[in-house]
């Protein structure tokens, strides 16, 4: 039986009582019975509800309080030893569990901002695979604007190279990569327990700057000493030959030397043009009209694809369009990826220069074979070419300057079997 009930059914003996005493002759002994068993029983009651009944609705209380996570709030002594001892010992774990709630709050605050501002990239993914949160690195990488756009979808549903390889990744698994921006990255796809779930996540690590200063590093120390003693041995080679023309007189042997001493200064400067890699200075940018820009190199850059055989075709706005950029490095790197559009394309090609919106971004297209799997996985690699007389420095010395200008570039052939060179200023 319930104690509610025991102390109903008091209350209803009691009241029973009263209602008898009024029925009952005042000066009899029945009347004496009953007035005194209605006393005992509310001195019983009084009794009962002090030592039983209050401190089980304090304890009641409490559980509600704890039912609705309220651990600001506390018990009153109720004057029972005992319970106040249970009141004393709850109002202690109720202090205790708000302490620990602060605290845990305060720590998932830090660990929120921490992640936030985080220079690797981290994403959560669901059970079922999708997206639930992000940080702004992780936004940044897969070129997005905003955590919303990233939020409900799959890596692989993303459009963009890293979100390719993160869809490739097994539990567990590390990769380094790098991508057609030639920027390098490190995706690991790890997994943390909560309530006995393995919940995924991605972590990516950019490398590129440490990737590119160790590159740098060693093609320097290589194109110094190739430099330094080829240069010595081609002058002195040289030296020697043009004393030998000049005391030769048969006519062949004459013209042997002069091809010989032309090959060596040939040398001499495809060592510079090595050389030259590593002296590309800071760029000077001022405010420019990119489309200006491209129309007062028209016909330097039709020349170029007319060595080739191939067709150039500009696109560009009646509108101005204002960049911040060093004008001089920056047509060179137009230069250059024309250059290699145009032989790309070949005899009868046609590479395409345009503005596109949103944003200011430059595109160069040409319509040649495009790049295999095996090449562009190797794009700006130091000395990594793929045509028979390239020194493996055009796409280096683009990527140099581009980076230097914060510029987001890529290169890749497109599901349409163009190959598409854009650069977002």
């Amino acid at each position: 039986m319930r104690i509610s009930w025991i102390f109903s059914l008091i209350a209803i003996l009691i009241l029973g009582a009263v209602m008898a005493l009024m029925l009952l002759d005042p000066g009899s002994v029945s009347y004496t019975i009953v007035w005194g068993m209605a006393l005992v029983g509310t001195v019983l009651l009084v009794v009962f509800y002090r030592n039983v009944m209050r401190p089980l609705r304090t304890i009641a209380n409490g559980i509600d309080l704890l039912r609705a996570q309220d651990f600001s709030s506390r018990l009153s002594h109720v004057g029972q030893r005992e319970a106040d001892r249970i009141v004393d010992m709850f109002n202690g774990m109720m202090g205790s569990l708000k302490h620990e709630r602060l605290k845990l709050r305060e720590q998932n605050h830090f660990l929120d901002l921490l992640i936030d501002v985080s220079p690797m990239g981290i994403l959560l993914l669901g059970s079922d695979g999708k997206v639930t949160g992000c940080n702004k690195a992780a936004v940044r990488f897969l070129g997005q604007d905003s955590p919303k756009e990233l939020t409900g979808l799959t890596p692989d549903v993303l459009d963009t190279p890293l979100g390719r390889v993160l869809a490739t990744l097994a539990d567990k698994e590390v990769k380094v990569v790098r991508l057609n921006d030639s920027m390098v990255y490190r995706c690991s796809r790890l997994s943390f327990m909560e309530s006995g779930i393995a919940h995924p996540f991605y972590l990516i690590e950019k490398l590129t700057d440490e990737v590119m200063k160790a590159e740098r590093k060693s093609y320097e120390k290589v194109i110094r000493m190739m430099a330094h003693e080829v240069n010595n041995s081609l002058a002195g080679i040289i030296s020697v030959m043009e004393t030998a023309e000049e005391e030769v007189a048969d006519a062949d042997l004459k013209e042997a030397i002069a091809a010989c001493e032309d090959r060596c200064r040939d040398m001499g400067a495809f060592i510079t043009k090595f050389a030259s890699a590593v002296k590309i200075p800071e760029p000077v940018k001022v405010n420019v009209d990119l489309a200006e820009m491209l129309s007062g190199r028209l016909p330097i850059l039709e020349s170029i694809c007319s060595a080739t055989g191939s067709r150039l075709e500009m696109k560009l706005p009646d509108r101005e369009v204002p960049v911040f950029v060093d004008p001089v490095l920056i047509e060179q790197v137009v230069t250059n990826i024309v250059k290699n559009a145009a032989e790309s394309a070949g005899e009868g090609g046609t590479v395409s220069i345009a503005i596109e919106s949103p944003g200011t971004t430059l595109v160069v297209t040409d319509n040649g074979p495009g790049i295999s799997a095996e090449a562009a996985e190797m794009l700006f690699t130091p000395f990594f070419t793929t045509k028979e007389s390239g020194h493996g420095l055009g796409l280096l010395l683009v990527s140099e300057v581009l980076n230097s200008h914060g510029c987001r570039f890529s290169l890749e052939t497109c599901s349409d079997s163009l190959t598409r060179f854009r650069i977002r200023f």
